[in-house]
């Protein structure tokens, strides 16, 4: 069963430096048919003008991850982590008890493009923890490259929830499968280009809700790149 987000369906904040798309229900867009995705709370896909800035604010009981798309994402929070995140670095945060951060574009006048993505810890009150990790393009090119899960491999960040995130870019016609664990369920974000899941069409900013299905089958339509989230 595969259930679709559309990319203009999605909710919307607009403010003089970011432009803002939210699969699921954030801030001020509510939609009670889109509160989430099994553990998956938010995917924002933030366009941030140059110069613009989240100020200092406060974060708990939360696995924060940032993709970066395009250009580059100045960080700093009350962990004493800063630094600056380019194309191909996720950065992962456990908000836990609390945590305080403020994320800016690094450049006063290129644009920043990233993908915002929030899930549920498997437990509350953990330790705040920061972690950032780089996944070379060509350890992505035509075949699934694991970012983050709960038991980390080659280079994978560490997830306190029973979740895998992988990132694919997929050059015209090439295919890439994964296979789903019985109970075992599976969201697809489309971050560029265009792809066909399971034989249904995604286009730049769809997503797509994947359940009772025995594996996730990507076939690159144009040149896309696009993230798969593996749910328990």
């Amino acid at each position: 069963m595969i259930r679709l987000r559309r990319a203009g369906e999605r909710g919307r904040t607009v403010t003089e430096w970011l432009d803002s798309r939210h699969s699921f229900s954030f801030n001020r867009y509510y939609d009670p048919e889109w509160m989430g995705f099994r553990s998956l709370r938010v995917i924002n896909e933030d366009r941030i003008a140059g110069g613009g800035r989240f100020e200092w604010h406060p974060h708990r009981d939360m696995e924060i991850l940032t993709w970066v798309l395009e250009g580059a994402l100045e960080h700093e929070d009350s962990t004493g982590a800063r630094g600056v995140l380019r194309p191909g670095d996720l950065q992962k945060m456990s908000a836990g008890t609390g945590i305080y951060h403020s994320e800016a574009n690094a450049s006063p006048t290129d644009p920043l493009h990233l993908l915002q993505i929030w899930i549920h810890p498997s437990q509350r009150a953990l330790a705040p923890d920061y972690r950032e990790g780089h996944f070379p393009l060509e350890a992505r090119r035509n075949r699934l490259c694991l970012l983050a899960s709960p038991a980390p491999r080659g280079g994978a960040l560490p997830l306190h929830q029973a979740a895998e995130l992988w990132a694919a870019v997929l050059e015209p016609d090439r295919v890439v499968e994964h296979p789903l664990a019985p109970g075992r369920h599976a969201w697809i974000q489309a971050a560029s280009g265009a792809v066909k899941v399971n034989g249904t069409e995604l286009e730049a900013g769809d997503g797509a809700a994947l359940s009772d299905e025995p594996a996730v089958r990507i076939t690159a339509l144009r040149q896309a790149e696009i993230l798969l989230f593996d749910l328990a």
